[in-house]
């Protein structure tokens, strides 16, 4: 079933969304103009591919046609016969492999019993054994021996290829597991933030074709994970108001595992509506 929006109802929309991408991305706008980083805050724009001029287009999704949009043919994948703008079907028939694959891996991992026992220590393996730490600005709250004694005296257990791929050389044998690019569909689970923070990723990556109400809050997901995973980091940013989650701790790691399975929670019906729409294009 086709819905058909006239310019008065989708333009609407179109501001609506514009308005509420200004906000997310303000600070981070703001601080490039004056040439300052954050660790944090700025990982979305800095990790991830999308750049805040391309959230700012509002994408209907699949099944919509706008009336009075000739803006539109000028955009990737849109198609506009006598000003009335659709989705191209034939930029989802070039895509359709990459869209089997992202839909393989989000389907696979929605099956998937989320597991909660790895307790962020991805980000302290990044830094094991090394002086070349990611955030240098920043110091390690227990210091260097003190960081590489909570990467001993515990089990590394990461899952996500992404996270794993960043660890020091001397991390990667103590990973129970050894991600590959290869294995991400039969290893990636709905409880590790950093499968949660990449449903964003994969909706950029199927734009235009997602709409982008499911986009935005796929990035605000990602935005809330990522401040837990610094806070469970081994970075001391005390300073710029992030409070540590200490999960060298019992306590610390309560903490932690609470916040993942709300995240997981909140990851679930996102994960479900991106196989949808990947279903709906395959379709």
């Amino acid at each position: 079933m086709t819905a058909t929006l006239a310019f008065a109802e989708w333009s609407s929309y179109a501001m609506d969304h514009a308005a509420r991408v200004d906000a997310l991305v303000a600070g981070h706008l703001e601080r490039r103009q004056r040439r300052e980083s954050h660790p944090v805050e700025d990982f979305l724009f800095t990790y991830y591919s999308t750049r805040p001029n391309q959230l700012r287009i509002w994408h209907p999704g699949p099944g919509v046609r706008l009336l009075d949009a000739p803006e539109y043919a000028d955009r990737r994948g849109y198609v506009v016969v006598d000003g009335t703008a659709s989705l191209d079907p034939a930029e989802i028939t070039r895509r359709a492999d990459n869209i089997t694959w992202i839909r393989r891996l989000l389907a696979s991992t929605l099956d998937r019993q989320p597991q909660f026992g790895c307790f962020g220590l991805h980000e302290w393996a990044m830094v094991y054994r090394t002086s070349d730490v990611r955030h240098e600005k920043w110091p390690l709250r227990l210091g260097a021996e003190g960081t590489d004694r909570v990467v001993e005296s515990h089990k590394v257990a990461c899952s996500h290829f992404d996270a794993f791929r960043f660890f020091t050389a001397s991390a990667r044998p103590l990973n129970v597991l050894q991600p590959t690019r290869e294995s991400q569909p039969t290893l990636e689970q709905g409880g590790c933030l950093h499968a949660n923070m990449d449903l964003y990723k994969w909706a950029a990556k199927l734009m235009p074709f997602t709409p982008s109400s499911l986009l935005l809050d796929c990035f605000e997901l990602a935005r809330d994970i990522r401040t837990l995973d610094m806070q469970a980091s081994p970075y001391d940013l005390a300073p710029l108001g992030y409070a540590p989650v200490r999960i060298e701790t019992p306590e610390g790691k309560a903490e932690y595992t609470a916040a993942q399975r709300t995240f997981a929670d909140r990851a679930r019906p996102l994960r479900r509506q991106l196989v949808t729409l990947c279903d709906a294009l395959l379709g």
